[in-house]
């Protein structure tokens, strides 16, 4: 255990906490267990209230609160009313909304992580250790120019405030490293979790079945490619697991063939089933200058579950074989069968897996070591209860 851990957290997320669990769901979870005398308050993204309420609807107060949350942890949804292109006035009451939520449980010293961009401002504004943990380039990804530049500000911000920059994956390690030293600690999996036998999910198709299991996005998932493989043989059924945040266009595409089949997320406990009873695993992501900056998590759970797995060429899978079988679009359809006709899987050689609680190790020596180096302030009793966990400005 570290000599001076951290005892508070204040963790900005662009994940929220849902059955789903996804990489800082699992790393504040392991760290729980580390570190027993942590409390953490875990801002989910913020809830657009102008949306919201034009739909008829009034937002809970957590994404899905039918996920319990251990004794330790807060959870906050922010509510933003005005809307983004306002600049700093849009901002401003969100970042209230979190000082006020963490003087609220009690915080006088807490360690700032952000995972959100949009906090930057409060992080430079921040008198204690701020962390700047980076899972995506989103700098990459399609979006309009204001957009754009909002975001490299919020970055440049960051990355010249934080005591510690960690980042996930060895390309984003590359693109950091040119501005300041970097962390990398990437993703893993829950070993024991995915290896333990589960029964056949109920609604998975009958054999034999393709499944992938993540996040239905745009900008991650091959759709065209799905759709080929759909096309290639009517016997296989492409089952697709995980939040649907597609186009609508995309969405029509893959629900016209009738052997795909759009099941929706799964709660964390459920997902092992569906890996576990697939004919073959498959991971049909586009290949881009967006993906190249990612470390997938599911190339970590396909080692562990010991399938056979198609993949497409994308950093964090490509290097994976021969355990996995890597294919370029063209070829994929085809790779796909090849493994279906492959017979009984091999057990996967090698080492295991890294596990979340390997890379939560990591974290808490590394949030320690920022903790001890940051200066003790003046006495916050007062100012905590007047404007929240003592701030510059």
């Amino acid at each position: 255990m570290p000599d001076r851990p951290p005892g508070e957290i204040v963790l900005c997320s662009l994940e929220p906490w849902t059955p789903v669990r996804r990489r800082l769901q699992l790393l504040v979870e392991e760290l729980l267990g580390l570190l027993p005398d942590l409390r953490v308050l875990f801002v989910e993204p913020t809830v657009e209230m102008r949306t919201e309420l034009c739909a008829g609807r009034w937002p809970a107060e957590r994404s899905d609160g039918s996920y319990p949350v251990p004794e330790q942890v807060t959870v906050l949804r922010p509510r933003k009313w005005l809307p983004r292109s306002l600049g700093d006035p849009a901002d401003r009451p969100v970042r209230r909304q979190v000082l006020t939520a963490a003087a609220s449980i009690g915080f006088t010293d807490p360690l700032l992580w952000v995972n959100d961009p949009s906090y930057a401002r409060l992080a430079t504004a921040w008198d204690g250790p701020v962390v700047y943990d980076v899972t995506d380039d989103w700098t990459r990804f399609p979006m309009p120019p204001r957009v754009l530049r909002r975001l490299r500000r919020d970055d440049e911000l960051l990355v010249g405030r934080a005591d510690a920059l960690v980042v996930c994956s060895p390309d984003l390690a590359c693109t950091y490293r040119a501005r300041r030293p970097v962390e990398v600690v990437p993703n893993a999996v829950d070993v024991a979790h995915f290896r333990t036998p589960r029964p056949r999910p109920d609604d998975l198709p009958a054999a034999p079945t393709a499944v992938y299991v993540g996040t239905l996005h745009d900008s991650r998932i091959d759709v065209a490619l799905c759709v080929a493989l759909a096309r290639a043989g009517r016997e296989l059924h492409v089952v697709l697991v995980g939040p649907d945040l597609l186009e609508e266009r995309s969405r029509r595409a893959l629900a016209a063939e009738p052997n795909i089949h759009l099941l929706g997320p799964r709660h964390y406990q459920a997902v092992p089933g569906y890996l576990q009873h697939a004919d073959v695993i498959v991971i049909p992501h586009l290949v881009n200058a967006f993906t190249e900056s990612l470390d997938p998590i599911k190339g970590y759970e396909c080692l562990a579950v010991d399938r056979p797995t198609v993949t497409t060429p994308v950093a964090g899978l490509r290097d994976l074989a021969p355990q996995v079988l890597v294919a370029g679009s063209n070829d994929f359809p085809s790779a796909v069968a090849d493994a279906l006709a492959a017979g009984p899987p091999v057990a996967h050689t090698g080492p295991p897996p890294p596990t979340w609680a390997d890379r939560a190790a990591t974290l808490a020596t590394l949030m320690a070591r920022v903790v001890q180096a940051t200066p003790a302030g003046p006495p916050r009793a007062q100012t905590t209860r007047q404007r929240g966990p003592h701030r510059r400005g």
